[in-house]
């Protein structure tokens, strides 16, 4: 495997795992409709490589599109970033996360079949979890309903994954269940670069405390927690994108009709509260902050076992906490110098 279609991938998470394709061997090709995602990251990416990335502008569901890039790239495998993400717009608009997220990966899917494209990581999430009754959670652990049409997505297009790797005599296939991604790029060059208002903690902390953002809404502290607030898996963005190499590696040595599943993250939890002293103690700096009320489709506590992909992938978090928020605060210096 060699040359890797990145959905998404001006992205966030896609971004940082296309630096890492390139440092592994890989040669990654983006399609990106940048909805939430700048052009500019494509130019970063390339000074982080040294290399031209190559990039096709579009939407991911478009086969036409796909058809005329396996073509030019002779694709061998797709990563799957392109999702709508945010669990508070996916309660107030579902219909547009079941159409983009679900039915867009239908698509995609069936695009691949066409094509001859039989390796695929998928990105997915904790959220397929639920509310979980035991914590750590592992891969086994029961899923509830989700609390969110975005988790109700992820749980729906896992279910599509492993059936149609199940009837196919060729696709091969993970989904690598994200904890909370976090940090930035050593360089600065790329980081988390949300439209709007961000939806996740980091981002908007990282903001109002450089005076871009009123106070940081804590939503909730009278949660069953130590301090009321509640309990993520919170991991260094370059440490998950270090797991989707892992994974194309170990999909290159499965049979075809392969599927299985992976937690990502680092095994331990921190609360809301934890994050906003640890950014504090770690950077010098104040968060503004104030309590509010609880947040529509927010659970209590989640995190990760990670025996499962540490045992079978040979991967495992390297990146502190600590060193995660000073590379978010880095990143965010820079934004605010440009």
């Amino acid at each position: 495997m060699k040359n890797i279609l990145v959905t998404g991938g001006a992205g966030f998470i896609g971004s940082h795992t296309v630096a890492e394709l390139v440092n592994a061997g890989f040669n990654p090709v983006i399609i990106d409709n940048f909805s939430n995602s700048e052009k500019s990251v494509i130019g970063s990416l390339e000074k982080i490589t040294g290399r031209k990335i190559g990039l096709y502008e579009g939407e991911f569901q478009d086969k036409k599109l796909l058809k005329e890039i396996a073509a030019k790239e002779s694709i061998d495998g797709v990563i799957h970033f392109a999702a709508y993400k945010a669990v508070g717009e996916s309660v107030e608009k579902p219909l547009k996360y079941y159409k983009n997220n679900v039915a867009g990966l239908v698509d995609l899917l069936e695009a691949m079949q066409e094509l001859g494209i039989n390796n695929l990581v998928f990105s997915s999430s904790c959220t397929v979890y639920g509310q979980p009754d035991k914590l750590p959670i592992t891969e086994q652990t029961p899923q509830k309903p989700a609390s969110s049409p975005y988790g109700a997505t992820k749980q729906m297009c896992e279910n599509i994954i492993k059936d149609t790797a199940a009837a196919s005599t060729s696709l091969r296939a993970i989904s690598l269940r994200y904890f909370n991604p976090i940090g930035a790029h050593s360089s600065a060059l790329i980081g988390e670069l949300p439209k709007g208002t961000p939806s996740n903690l980091v981002p908007f902390l990282t903001q109002a405390v450089a005076g871009l953002r009123d106070k940081l809404t804590v939503f909730g502290n009278d949660y069953p927690t130590p301090d009321g607030t509640c309990i993520r898996d919170y991991i260094h963005v370059v440490d998950l994108a270090k797991a989707h190499i892992k994974a194309l590696q170990y999909l290159d040595k499965q049979l075809s009709g392969y599927y299985d599943i992976y937690n990502v993250g680092t095994g331990k939890g921190s609360s809301v509260l934890e994050i906003i002293n640890s950014f504090e103690e770690t950077t010098g700096h104040k968060v503004p902050y104030k309590i509010g009320p609880r947040r529509a489709g927010d659970v209590t506590s989640v995190y990760a076992s990670v025996d499962k992909i540490s045992r079978e992938l040979g991967w495992e978090a390297e990146k502190a906490l600590s060193g995660a928020l000073a590379d978010a605060w880095r990143w965010q210096q820079t934004l605010k110098e440009t």
